[in-house]
Order: structure tokens, then sequence, then C-alpha cells
């Protein structure tokens, strides 16, 4: 049990990676306060869980009391907090020609301010604790899709920041804050997105090499899996730190020339 007697925020755990981060945490011992936009997965997922182990707040990340109602939820409950995982994100197609400002705030306001403000209200907590603080970040923080401009800037500007408040934090608070970025995942949204482009309902079957040289793409259980040693005690002081969780290199990759199809 690498994470027993541990409480835990994930957020957008409703579905997805983060859904998959909350039931390992509590596999491991944790208690999970589970955070979305959609009440009836958040349910779900609590009742999955058991309400002993979790608890749901249902809130825009954007509101300006989110991040102190869900660091108050998590002491009310279950009497403290031991670590933050920043995973909930706006995923949105755009270059610039179709990302206009208020979109691009938007994306900058939930995938890099809102876990800078859940950090904030969580650090005297954390400090307390000598917790920890996880972000989910993405491969595409290094440089991109040419589709995914917003998505990406935002992504790397959250690595910027688990880089800096890694250092600043452990050094000031005991907090460590470190990062994973996954590659490209088979979560319930990916799915639904690559099908709405018009690929077939069963398009993750059968991959280019070039993009799954495992013949598939990674699972959120596997991230998962990963995010647990981060949150564990067994990390000890490691902090600052970004990992790339992806099958293949991602920068400096020299990727097969007779294979040049592209997934929409």
């Amino acid at each position: 049990m690498r994470l027993e007697n541990k409480t835990i925020i994930v957020t957008g755990s409703c579905t997805g990676i983060g859904k998959a981060i909350a039931k390992r945490c509590v596999a491991e011992g944790a208690r999970i306060v589970v955070h979305g936009l959609e009440e009836e997965w958040g349910e779900a997922v609590v009742a999955e869980l058991g309400p002993d182990k979790a608890t749901l707040l249902i809130e825009d990340l954007a509101h300006p009391d989110c991040a102190g109602n869900l660091v108050d939820l998590a002491v009310n409950t279950f009497g403290g907090l031991d670590a933050v995982v920043n995973n909930a994100a706006i995923v949105a197609s755009g270059n610039i020609h179709t990302t206009d400002l208020i979109e691009f705030r938007r994306i900058l306001e939930i995938n890099t301010l809102a876990p800078y403000r859940l950090i904030q209200a969580a650090l005297p907590e954390l400090t307390e604790t000598a917790g920890n603080v996880l972000n989910i970040g993405s491969v595409n923080a290094w440089s991109g899709e040419p589709n995914l401009m917003a998505y990406s800037v935002s992504k790397g500007a959250l690595m910027t920041l688990t880089r800096n408040l890694g250092d600043t934090l452990m050094r000031e608070n005991g907090v460590r804050v470190n990062q994973i970025n996954p590659g490209w995942v088979l979560t319930e949204n990916e799915a639904l997105r690559k099908k709405e482009h018009g690929l077939k309902e069963d398009w993750y079957a059968d991959l280019p090499k070039m993009f799954a040289p495992a013949g598939r793409i990674l699972k959120p259980e596997e991230i998962a899996a990963a995010a647990v040693y981060w949150l564990a005690d067994e990390c000890g002081p490691v902090s600052g730190q970004v990992v790339d969780l992806e099958q293949h290199p991602f920068i400096g990759r020299n990727p097969p020339k007779d294979d040049n199809t592209i997934p929409n």
C-alpha cells in the first residue's frame, strides 16, 4: 500500500487519465477528492471507489473559489491533504488561423493558471504533511502538433512552472513538484474525438508503426501506474523533474521514411 492513509486531490478525475489515477491511488490505500464537470460521471466514480475513500466536487476550475473549495473539502472530509494531481485540461484543436484570444485565454486559464492557483491554495496543507504536487502535462509541451497550438503552449508553460516550483517549494517548504508528460493515450475522450474526425469505430486497433511502435497506444492505467511513484514517499526528495511517457523518443526521433501516414 504505497499511498496508505494519504489524501489526494485529483482534478479532472471523472473520466480518462484522472479517473485511472484516482482508482489506482485508492488501490494503493489513498483517499481521493474526485473533481470534474460531469456530475453523473463523478458520482459513478465515487460509488466505485467507495464513500469512505472518495468525495466529489463538481466545479469549473476557472471559478476563483474552486481551488480553495477543493482544499477545504479534502481537509474537512479526510482531515488533511498530502498531494495534488493537476490533471484537468482542455484539449482543443486550433492553430494561429483558427484560435482567437478568448479561446487561447480559456485554455491557458484551465491548463496552466488553474494548477498554479490550486498549488497556492494547497501549499499550507502540503507544507504540514511534507506533501507533493504532480502535474500532468503532455509531450506536446516540447513543440506541439500544428493543430494543437494553444494546448501545446499551455503545457509548455506548465512544464516551466513545474521546474520552477519544484526547486522553490522543495527548498522553502519541503514540498515536491514533478510532472509526467503522457504521449498518445486511449482515453474515452480521445476515442470519441478520433471518431468525430471520421475514423472508424476501432481506429486504435490498426495504427501506423510510426505512431505506435508497440502496435497500440498507451492506456490510462499505465499513466496511473507511473503516477504512483511520484506521489509516494519512495520518490524521496526528487523534485522539479519532468518525465515523458511515450513509446518512442519524442525529441530527435528519426521515423521510418516509408511511413508518412498521419492520424487525423
